[in-house]
């Protein structure tokens, strides 16, 4: 088969080691708008299986003619681009897949179904991490009881070197992280839609040979779950994991409003705050220290009449012999196994789909433990 890999970034050239690792892949392209950066990823990790061209993602037209040649995609550019790359799949009758991230997009991205399904194409949006890989496992979960009263996500990226006073370093882009600590949260609360806001209700948790940590409401972490599962669990909701205090310390930044995309007059220059608060995140937490991914997805009901707890958990560290971070494998494996599956016929309904609904999870999860990720299910 042959895959299309679009950016290449961080996520980017994760998916490509992953492609090029994969005996089913026989060739590989990579693109992006900077044909040197392109070059460099394909020689570095395609192990002679890909080759480097050129693509601005807002170019529709020109992706579609670059698909034609490719059984599947991956999207592993920013969220706002995937509308126009799903239109450019559909035309060009190639399978896609994003790393997604924002829900007003995945919306749009779900309206295109019927276009889709008359291609005979696949497309699933918002896959990669959470949102992403914890929505087949929340699946999966759900599969194996008769009725589910609570399905809790708990996912955080992590310096394993805490640094204060933030704790924290940056593991994805900083625009993705604020997005993450501004935008309204969806749970289930009764089993109805309800929003929360972010960065409130702080718990406590703790992983062995972690110790104590905190958790908090952030948007997006679970995409289309309260859409496939209202009315069918009575609570659902997503959380991000931080070391204890960082809530406390970051939350006051954004309630003076330097997320704010509305500029302000700074010595006669109009100024973003949000553009500042992204610059000083990426300049003063850029560490490149070692991390690490954590996620706790507990799924509670019965079973057979009996009350049945299944927690699926990882704890997967940056791998040091491929130069992988843990956000970089975390975020990137799981969206190649969902574009090797949809190449490979592993996913038979055609449209524009969640993953909860297409993707088979126990494939999926054959799959993550192939790639070393440490799955451990408890029931």
């Amino acid at each position: 088969m042959k895959i299309a890999v679009i950016g290449a970034g961080l996520m980017g050239r994760a998916a490509v080691y992953d492609f090029a690792n994969n005996q089913d892949v026989e060739q590989i392209g990579v693109f992006d708008i900077n044909q040197k950066l392109a070059s460099e990823i394909a020689e570095k990790y395609g192990y002679g299986k890909a080759k480097a061209g050129v693509l601005d993602a807002s170019d529709s037209e020109a992706a579609t003619e670059i698909l034609k040649d490719y059984d599947a995609a991956i999207s592993c550019v920013t969220y706002k681009y995937n509308p126009g790359l799903t239109k450019a799949a559909i035309a060009a009758k190639c399978h896609l897949v994003d790393l997604g991230g924002n829900n007003d997009t995945v919306r749009t991205q779900l309206e295109m179904n019927d276009e889709a399904v008359k291609a005979g194409v696949v497309v699933v949006p918002d896959c990669g991490l959470a949102p992403g890989m914890v929505a087949v496992l929340a699946a999966d979960g759900v599969s194996k009881c008769d009725e589910v009263r609570s399905l809790k996500i708990r996912v955080g990226g992590l310096p394993q070197s805490p640094r204060p006073p933030l704790n924290y370093m940056m593991v994805f882009s900083a625009e993705g992280l604020i997005n993450e600590y501004w935008e309204p949260c969806v749970i289930l609360e009764d089993g109805r839609k309800k929003e929360v806001n972010p960065m409130t209700a702080v718990e406590l948790l703790e992983f062995d040979g972690i110790g104590r940590l905190e958790a908090f409401y952030t948007s997006g972490g679970t995409s289309t779950l309260p859409d496939t599962y209202a009315g069918k669990i009575d609570f659902l909701d997503y959380k991000t994991i931080r070391y204890p205090g960082h809530c406390e310390k970051f939350k006051p930044m954004l309630d003076i409003g330097l997320a704010s995309r509305q500029p302000l007059e700074v010595d006669g220059r109009m100024v973003e705050p949000r553009s500042v608060l992204k610059a000083v995140l990426d300049h003063n937490l850029s560490y490149n220290d070692l991390d690490m991914v954590l996620v706790r997805v507990t799924v509670e009901g019965i079973k057979d009449g009996e009350d049945k707890t299944i927690v699926y958990e990882i704890v997967d560290r940056q791998d040091a012999k491929t130069g992988l971070t843990a956000m970089m494998r975390m975020t990137s494996f799981p969206a190649a196994i969902v574009t090797w599956m949809a190449a490979a016929g592993h996913i038979t309904k055609f449209g524009c789909n969640p993953q909860e609904i297409v993707v088979k999870p126990e494939l999926f999860i054959t799959q993550l433990k192939k790639r070393n990720i440490n799955l451990v299910i408890t029931e």
